[in-house]
């Protein structure tokens, strides 16, 4: 990927998190960027390619940032569980407000690798209960993703320092529950 690419995405996800989905223009993006103007609609032409870069880029760091931990135990898959949220809801809090607004603008095609992305989240956390708890914790997998969807959104738009990692262990040690 080229340099220009690359900061014109870097700038553009920045502008989405920080500012909202309408501050995603190319001539904002090349600010953003300090690219020379005309940088950014050379690499994506209309509004509709930028943003499904955008989407892609997003999809694509998380991949190269999601490093899945092994996680073999219970406190293993809470202190996994707790660190994502902790870096989702701090050092890429911007990124997480992008992906956010992203979803909410894209129609299914064009927000298709960040699905593609919670699916493999998904089938992750799937198999982790499932090895830990067996079938029926593997079950209960949409619910511990949305306790801990629902603590993210929590802390990136009521309380920055909500606890997380209690909350975590109540709804891992419930998914487990016999």
């Amino acid at each position: 990927m080229s340099n220009t690419r690359r900061r014109a995405l870097q700038a553009a996800v920045e502008l989405v998190g920080g500012e909202g989905i309408r501050a995603l223009t190319h001539g904002r993006v090349d600010a953003a960027a300090a690219l020379p103007p005309g940088s950014t609609s050379n690499h994506f032409r209309t509004r509709t390619a930028l943003v499904t870069g955008v989407i892609e880029w997003i999809a694509a760091e998380e991949r190269t940032d999601a490093g899945m931990p092994r996680i073999d135990t219970r406190d293993d898959l809470i202190a996994g569980l707790t660190r994502m949220i902790d870096v989702q809801s701090g050092p890429q809090a911007l990124r997480t407000r992008a992906r956010y607004a992203l979803f909410l603008e894209a129609d299914a095609q064009t927000a298709q690798p960040l699905l593609e992305q919670r699916t493999a989240f998904e089938s992750w956390v799937r198999g982790i209960l499932h090895d830990l708890g067996g079938p029926s914790a593997g079950e209960q997998t949409g619910f511990l993703m949305a306790t801990a969807d629902g603590l993210l959104l929590h802390r990136m738009t009521v309380d920055p320092d909500a606890p997380v990692e209690a909350v975590i262990a109540r709804a891992v040690d419930a998914a487990l529950a016999p």
